[in-house]
């Protein structure tokens, strides 16, 4: 199916739903287009790329089922879930500094607390370079230190808002199959994978340790394919390359544009083009 081009509106910042850590392609751009397309009536909300989750906080659906197959990820936002003022007193105690920063850095975090490792996981991420998440093949952090001015490193106000609307979520740290073992007939499922590389330069860089191939592309497509057999409501986002077209071939493909700020490199940040198939 022909792709169509859609306009988008300014999204302005919500007192509720904000995001706490920043995440590469983040969705706070295409919320106004994503809400647009998301089913008025479901049953439960499943998003197994969880990120940032900006569309979460932003629809904050009665049931969800939020899951990543990145552990310090799920495990931050299960922090933040059950012991919000944890997090909180940990990170007004965290000062912006480079030897503080390289010590955090180099923390053998895995065996501490939830809310130990969700204060660890903020802090990096709002303080280290471009706000990325990136690990070695160790799965140790190595991000380097980011050069700010002020950089807000507690938003108490906005994890105790977050951690409300995580109350009734299901946090699982599982790889994208899994969605195939719980999602029902009217449930609504977004997924927002690693995109395909635009140019046969790029390459697939992920956020995780273990990487996304185009094998895992092609699985997600046959995943997609099963759960609109089943009749599940099923919204997907990836880039705008011409493989992702081929891919979801016969789906509805709607092309949209969005500010990419948080990219390693920086001739790819600013207006792109995107993809939401459904």
């Amino acid at each position: 199916m022909e792709s169509t081009q859609l306009g988008l509106f300014a999204e302005e910042n919500r007192a509720e739903g904000k995001p706490f850590i920043k995440w590469v392609g983040g969705k706070r751009q295409l919320l106004a287009v994503i809400t647009n397309f998301a089913p008025q009536r479901y049953g439960r909300y499943h998003e197994p790329f969880l990120g940032g989750g900006a569309v979460f906080f932003h629809i904050r659906p009665e049931r969800a089922v939020l899951s990543d197959s990145n552990p310090r990820l799920i495990r931050t936002y299960r922090g933040v879930r059950d012991d919000v003022e944890g997090v909180i007193r940990r990170l007004q105690t965290y000062p912006y500094e480079r030897t503080f920063y390289d010590a955090m850095r180099a923390r053998n975090i895995d065996g501490e607390s939830d809310a130990e490792l969700a204060a660890w996981f903020v802090y990096l991420n709002r303080t280290g370079y471009n706000g990325l998440y990136r690990v070695n093949s160790k799965n140790q952090f190595n991000v380097p230190f980011g050069r700010y001015v002020n950089p807000t490193i507690c938003d108490a106000e906005n994890l105790r808002t977050c951690s409300r609307a995580l109350a009734s979520a299901d946090l699982k740290q599982e790889t994208f199959q899994a969605i195939l073992q719980r999602a029902e007939r009217d449930d609504f499922v977004y997924f927002d994978p690693p995109y395909v590389p635009l140019s046969v330069t790029s390459s697939f860089t992920s956020y995780t340790s273990a990487g996304f191939s185009l094998d895992d592309q092609q699985r997600l497509r046959d995943v997609t394919r099963e759960l609109k057999r089943r009749g599940v409501h099923v919204l997907l986002s990836n880039s705008s390359s011409p493989l992702v077209r081929e891919l979801y071939a016969g789906f509805e493909i709607f092309e949209v544009s969005a500010n990419r700020m948080v990219n390693s490199r920086p001739e790819r940040r600013g207006k792109i083009s995107e993809l939401l198939i459904r």
